[in-house]
């Protein structure tokens, strides 16, 4: 799986034109499912996402995490992260899973968000989405589970 943390002051999906959902202060996540992935790299990801403490306190140090500032997530649902622009000017995507894998983990990772106490706001699985976000700092962080420890 891949992830694109950023660290927002608002952020939304909208869906046909219907907002579907919005966060003020917190974590907008891009999420990419690819073939070989299982619950336990969504486990593993969303505890290391949701665990990050990229906030910054009084002192200006980023050492405050979700909890500490009320903060809420926002998650989409992102095919492209498994592109490859490797050959030529098109890029493939058949690095990414399959539909029906990816809707599966898709929808577990919402719920290990949820079990880690922050009910995510979501898009829907393969919608045309139009997000909007307010990044603060900004801060973006790139996560592979394949990476995580």
């Amino acid at each position: 799986m891949r992830a694109v943390l950023t660290r927002v002051s608002s952020a939304s999906v909208t869906i046909d034109g219907k907002l579907n959902g919005k966060i003020g202060r917190g974590f907008l996540i891009l999420l990419g499912i690819g073939p070989e992935d299982t619950e336990r790299e969504a486990t593993k990801l969303a505890e290391k996402l949701l665990g990050l403490r990229i906030f910054c306190d009084e002192a200006g140090k980023m050492n405050l995490g979700l909890q500490a500032v009320g903060g809420q997530v926002l998650v989409v649902s992102q095919f492209t992260l498994y592109g490859s622009v490797r050959k030529g000017r098109r890029p493939s995507f058949t690095g990414a899973a399959d539909p029906a894998l990816a809707i599966s983990l898709y929808e577990f990772f919402l719920g290990e968000c949820e079990r880690l106490g922050y009910p995510p706001q979501h898009g829907e699985f393969g919608a045309d989405m139009q997000v909007e976000s307010v990044n603060d700092g900004p801060v973006t962080i790139v996560v592979d589970s394949t990476e995580l420890a």
